[in-house]
């Protein structure tokens, strides 16, 4: 699923954007929108089995609409291994901003809460000591995981766990990997964590843009994500459909045969893979992607609202069917508006797809724009 978490891993992935595709310039139309963010006051009622999921950080201080959201997915949770062997788990930063996001049940009890695990390290009591792959590669680890996890979502009110294992068989932010093992180690984890849970609690994981691909290293094997594999151990899908292309291109585009990626052939994917349309969740970017690498490698949807006069906001890439932004007249970064997410939405809703989650709720404006957007759209009846 950013003051991302796919950051760091997406500074080795620039490279291998621009060398495995062929993509020509965009012609996007320079004219700004003129109706970029439909109405959103009204809002609509709940559709019963659709899902609005919010990512929410444990660095930020926004909080969703309780109203508003059907599941969160608090992030993150960070495994402790020592040397190959697991020890357990703790949450990423302290326990205040947890405990203000689990007291949003008090306004709405029918909250789905699930605690989402980061393949990172980020405690200063923590260091990398080989991570999901260490933990995946043992039958002892993967249960004493799935018990921990129990233990924990019950003893705190949880809902279930999301894995964000970006990703199997590959180390984009430096991570352990081990190509030849990862990817089945990976569906294996989420088979003991259903066989744990049975069907009172969820898992979800955090899913790539496509299929298990060969691995091009040495060894071998496989990176990525076994769709069909995983399938049935999952209620269902958060697919990441943003960073979908290198520097300097719409990275959230709903169709572009040029792009690397786009929402289409995301979801296609697991289509192909037999995977029901009704446990897809859609993700949306609450940022525009400038770059994978520098300061400024990401920027908010808040932040791009108070850009200044001599950027234009809200130009529309009739293409990527989004929204971008241009600075003294050169392309600067695509994003999402109302108007977007509103087109995503209709498309979902027309393959049967269960509904949309954001990354992530810090990165919208106190007007909850965006956050409304992906309700009315996902709940559109």
């Amino acid at each position: 699923m950013k003051t991302l978490k796919t950051l760091s891993i997406l500074i080795l992935m620039t490279a291998t954007l621009l060398t495995s595709c062929s993509k020509g310039a965009l012609d996007p139309d320079p004219t700004p929108d003129p109706n970029p963010n439909p109405p959103t006051d009204q809002m609509a009622d709940r559709v019963e089995g659709r899902v609005v999921a919010a990512y929410v950080t444990y660095y930020g201080s926004a909080l969703p609409d309780p109203k508003y959201v059907t599941h969160i997915m608090y992030a993150f949770a960070e495994l402790y291994v020592e040397n190959g062997v697991y020890k357990g788990f703790k949450l990423k930063g302290g326990e205040t901003r947890f405990k203000n996001v689990m007291g949003l049940k008090q306004q709405n009890p029918n909250i789905k809460i699930l605690l989402s695990f980061s393949h990172t390290v980020s405690n200063s009591d923590n260091s990398q000591g080989g991570g999901f792959s260490a933990l995946a590669k043992s039958a002892e680890y993967r249960s004493k995981f799935a018990e921990d996890c129990l233990n924990y979502i019950n003893a705190k009110g949880l809902d279930g766990v999301d894995i964000d294992w970006e990703f199997p068989g590959i180390s984009w932010s430096g991570h352990a990997c081990d190509p030849t093992v990862d990817v089945e180690n990976h569906v294996l984890l989420l088979k003991a964590l259903r066989e744990k849970f049975g069907s009172a609690k969820l898992v979800t994981y955090a899913g790539y843009v496509m299929d298990k691909q060969k691995s091009t290293s040495s060894s071998g094997g496989w990176k990525y994500i076994d769709i069909s594999a995983a399938n049935p151990y999952v209620d269902f899908v958060n697919i990441m459909s943003y960073d979908m292309d290198a520097d300097g291109k719409p990275h959230n585009a709903l169709s572009n045969s040029k792009a690397y990626r786009d929402c289409k052939r995301a979801v296609q994917s697991y289509l192909n893979a037999g995977v029901k349309p009704e446990k897809l969740v859609l993700g949306i970017p609450f940022y525009g992607r400038r770059s994978f690498s520098g300061s400024n490698a990401a920027i908010s949807y808040k932040a791009i609202m108070k850009l200044g006069a001599e950027y234009v906001k809200d130009n529309w890439d009739n293409t990527s069917s989004v929204p971008y932004v241009s600075y003294n007249g050169a392309y600067y970064c695509s994003y999402d508006n109302p108007k977007s997410i509103g087109l995503k939405g209709s498309w979902l809703l027309s393959l049967g797809m269960k509904g949309m989650m954001y990354w992530e709720c810090d990165q919208d404006d106190s007007s909850r724009t965006l956050a409304k957007a992906v309700w009315n759209s996902t709940m559109e009846k």
